[in-house]
């Protein structure tokens, strides 16, 4: 199974208590939302000239984010921030505090969706694209233990079986019909199938004939005249 959310980015407020400044970068004390619903103050840092030098700074905190497949919860896991929406966030305190606070949940958040996953989850993916829009997709299977694929190949395998067995004595069947078909081919052969040399000997060609018709067709013979049958 596949599903897919996205979470529109919004407008947060800002909300910062403290800031300090080393050079260019700033640093920032501000509450970030919490997964479960609560708030955690955490610093953050913007003012960055390169997204190059932005991202070592946020893998710093969350290791898996753009670094590939990771692990949450024992299962793979991929964190995609778009490189556009870094650029957009690492000057801009409000846009940054949106990414961190994301970020920042993501481990709860495969916690929960492993939690509630009625089968056992096999991928989690999240993505932030260049507006800030968050895309969630998640993949698992029912059959953790490959129970119900055995039982449905167990059950394959005995529906091929029971056709293979049943196309067998079909074949079988028409096998015995053609054979019987033969054998009655070559009885009718043996019935009409002979031959025969009848001879016949005398003085008159009507009598020798007759005597010949009748030794074949199984009657008496005429009476009157001599003849000689030779078979």
């Amino acid at each position: 199974m596949s599903m897919e959310i996205t979470n529109n980015y919004s407008d947060y407020g800002k909300g910062y208590t403290n800031t300090a400044k080393e050079g260019n970068v700033t640093t920032s004390t501000v509450e970030l939302k919490t997964s479960i619903g609560g708030t955690k103050t955490e610093q953050i840092k913007t003012g960055y000239s390169n997204v190059n030098d932005y991202s070592k700074y946020l893998q710093g905190k969350y290791s898996y984010m753009n670094s590939g497949t990771t692990s949450m919860q024992g299962v793979p896991t991929t964190v995609s921030v778009s490189g556009a929406f870094l650029k957009k966030c690492m000057n801009d305190p409000e846009k940054a505090k949106y990414l961190e606070e994301n970020l920042a949940a993501l481990p709860d958040c495969a916690k929960s969706a492993v939690a509630a996953c009625r089968g056992t989850l096999t991928n989690l993916s999240y993505s932030v694209d260049a507006n800030g829009n968050i895309s969630v997709a998640i993949s698992g299977t029912s059959d953790p233990d490959g129970k119900i694929a055995k039982e449905n190949a167990e059950r394959r395998a005995k529906e091929k079986k029971a056709a293979e067995e049943k196309a067998a004595e079909r074949r079988k069947e028409k096998k015995a019909e053609e054979e019987k078909a033969a054998e009655r081919r070559a009885e009718r052969k043996e019935r009409t199938e002979g031959t025969f040399t009848v001879s016949a000997t005398g003085t008159d060609v009507k009598s020798i004939t007759q005597n010949i018709v009748a030794a074949v067709s199984g009657t008496s013979s005429p009476t009157g005249g001599s003849f000689d049958i030779k078979a």
